[in-house]
């Protein structure tokens, strides 16, 4: 259609939205282009920015599969958008701090220029990672939340422990306990590893698996230098997406 616009045509609906996905990435410059599950605004429910109005910029897909799990929506689909766009959409909330999750924010290469653009904006920027992709590239700035994972999320396996030879003070290490064995395991790398001298470490119960009192009493027992945490998002709003 000469002078006019682009139609998409194809055989079958599926298709057709396969090849204007593709339209609307190929509209964006590589170096620029993000594939996006969500934007929204919300109380940060975790780690030291707990309370804060924080925007979270949720970025699709993740190499992962941990057992408990809350956000499998954001492993597929997505929209692709620029990092100008998501930098406009982030500004139009007027908070002061955000977070880039996922999924596995960082299984996408443009994620370091995206933090780099919202630290170079004057925000408060943390990063969600699960800790099994090379973090040390992320913009000094940013603080980094390191999820480390225990044998209960049937991924421990995939640690990259050279990700905590490197601890910022301003990072934040986390760690999920599923049962007794998870709290052991963890205490051990948290023990041998000195991770309390070299950033805020975090311990949480994972939600309808352990009670959150018997690990408040356990981290007590052992006098272990660690932050005990709930998820304040879930406790106000329970498991909604997009909170």
């Amino acid at each position: 259609m000469p002078g006019g616009t682009r139609v998409i045509m194809a055989a079958h609906p599926e298709q057709a939205g396969v090849e204007l996905a593709r339209a609307e990435r190929d509209a964006i410059p590589v170096a620029e282009r993000l594939r996006i599950t969500e934007i929204f605004h919300s109380l940060q429910g975790e780690a030291e920015a707990v309370g804060w109005p924080t925007v979270f910029v949720r970025l699709t897909g993740c190499p992962l599969r941990c057992r408990y799990c809350d956000t499998e929506y954001s492993f597929y689909g997505g929209q692709w958008r620029g990092i100008a766009e998501v930098l406009e959409t982030v500004a139009g909330y007027g908070a002061r701090h955000v977070c880039v999750t996922g999924g596995e924010p960082l299984a996408q290469r443009n994620c370091h220029a995206l933090l780099a653009r919202l630290c170079d904006a004057g925000y408060r920027v943390s990063l969600e990672t699960g800790g099994a992709l090379d973090c040390h590239a992320v913009d000094a700035r940013v603080a980094r939340v390191i999820d480390v994972k225990t044998p209960g999320s049937g991924e421990s396996g995939r640690n990259l422990w050279a990700n905590l030879d490197a601890l910022r003070p301003h990072d934040q290490v986390k760690f999920v306990i599923c049962d007794r064995a998870d709290y052991e395991w963890s205490r051990t790398v948290v023990l041998d590893r000195r991770l309390a001298d070299a950033c805020t470490v975090l311990f949480s119960p994972s939600a309808n698996e352990l009670p959150a009192r018997d690990l408040a009493e356990w981290i007590l027992a052992d006098r272990l230098p660690v932050r005990f945490q709930l998820q304040l998002h879930k406790i106000l709003w329970g498991n909604v997406a997009g909170r």
